[in-house]
């Protein structure tokens, strides 16, 4: 059992740089163990069986293996920018939702080609496009970030996503009709929060004898 909260992640992983965010964050103390994703941890996986990342096991023994639960649990021991501002509303829960689900098959479409034959590659970015990232520009152009004038919890669960989008294609993506979304990206990822959970040197962790 670990003396602190313990956190098996991935570098790379969306939704373990999503929880990573948060705790970062909230401040919270968390060892962090990275994890080889052909080569899982034993003990990731008897707490966890599904086998994916992100994994928090708080010193009590219980297990929190879903990222929005993980960044809710940290922002609820400290939430010092207000995270979790306007984070129930439907309006909240919608973006996520549809970051998670549709956007998320998208994604997954786009930077995997040749898993999904059905359209072009191009084909599966313009519907991205269409469908969610063009709605998001045009709700910057309103508010600095996706809620109000501040970052929540919302804008941090999708800009993992986001990012991931972007990367598949860099040059596309300098020359992507979304000058809003790209604006907040690269802010978002020029942050000292964000250079600070994607260090390649986390705390390594702490178990007890």
């Amino acid at each position: 059992m670990p003396t602190a909260p313990l956190l098996y992640t991935f570098r790379r992983c969306p939704y373990a740089i999503r929880a990573r965010l948060a705790i970062a964050a909230s401040g919270v103390v968390v060892q962090q163990e990275e994890v080889a994703l052909k080569a899982k941890p034993a003990a990731m996986l008897a707490i966890s069986p599904k086998g994916t990342v992100p994994v928090l096991q708080l010193p009590s023994g219980e297990v929190i293996d879903q990222s929005l639960a993980i960044m809710r649990w940290a922002l609820a021991q400290h939430d010092p920018h207000g995270w979790l501002e306007g984070a129930d509303t439907p309006e909240a829960q919608a973006l996520i939702a549809q970051n998670d689900g549709p956007f998320k098959r998208l994604l997954d479409a786009w930077k995997y080609p040749e898993r999904h034959p059905a359209q072009p590659q191009s084909a599966w970015r313009d519907q991205a496009v269409a469908d969610v990232l063009a709605p998001l520009d045009a709700r910057l152009r309103d508010t600095p970030q996706l809620l109000s004038e501040h970052p929540t919890l919302v804008d941090m669960a999708l800009l993992p996503f986001v990012r991931q989008f972007a990367m598949v294609d860099a040059a596309w993506w300098v020359q992507a009709p979304l000058p809003a979304l790209k604006g907040w990206l690269a802010g978002h990822v020029a942050s000292a929060l964000f250079t600070q959970v994607m260090s390649k040197n986390p705390t390594p962790p702490q178990h007890t004898p």
